[in-house]
């Protein structure tokens, strides 16, 4: 059973519509349907979607170019692309660029609510962990300039020596300023802050609002 989770489904057939609707309804989805992708990004609900079911080929926008427009947003909604025979390469490329995964017509309902299943529970995990990203970078971001330059020196791999000499100033210092930088972090050892850093710099774009 799937109390209060709700999924967009989008596709140009009606009867395909409907007979989506009723599968999802029988696992307690609500649906929202849409016959266009346009009509879906005009929807003020949308965000509410746990997970977005679409087909490729739309007569305007289609399925990928949603699926773009979507992470162009920053949108944390996961897309699942329905595919016919010959749209198989184009939705294999639209995973690789960021869709959850897609499946082949005819399928199974099994099949989709796994599907949607794993595209939830995907998306929330990813959602956990931007929102730990977004505390640690908080964090970061209240230490001094110094101590910031001293955090990148380290994560470099120089020593405390080496630090001193780049910023000339004292060991001790630099002792000082590592020893905040490990306390606000919360890294144990110089490993653990080194991969902190290294999942900031790599979360830095996805966190980052859209232009």
């Amino acid at each position: 059973m799937n109390p209060g989770l709700t999924v967009a489904v989008i596709d140009d057939d009606e009867a395909v519509l409907d007979s989506l609707r009723m599968m999802l309804g029988r696992y307690d989805f609500k649906v929202h349907s849409f016959t266009s992708a346009e009509d879906y990004l005009a929807n003020r609900d949308r965000e509410s979607a746990c997970c977005v079911v679409c087909d490729v080929r739309l007569p305007d926008m289609s399925g990928l170019e949603l699926q773009a427009e979507l992470q162009k947003r920053k949108s944390a909604v996961p897309v699942v692309l329905i595919t016919g025979h010959g749209d198989i390469n184009m939705a294999v490329s639209a995973v690789k660029a960021g869709a959850h995964d897609f499946l082949e017509k005819p399928f199974s309902p099994d099949r989709l609510i796994e599907t949607i299943k794993a595209a939830v529970d995907k998306a929330h995990n990813r959602l956990a962990e931007d929102r730990e990203l977004q505390r640690l970078a908080s964090r970061v971001n209240e230490l001094s300039d110094r101590q910031k330059q001293v955090m990148d020196l380290a994560v470099k791999g120089l020593s405390n020596k080496e630090i001193a000499q780049n910023l000339q100033i004292s060991p001790r210092t630099v002792e000082t300023y590592r020893a905040w930088v490990m306390e606000k972090t919360g890294a144990r050892n110089i490993a653990e802050l080194v991969r902190l850093a290294m999942r900031l710099q790599d979360a830095e774009h996805r966190l980052s609002p859209p232009s």
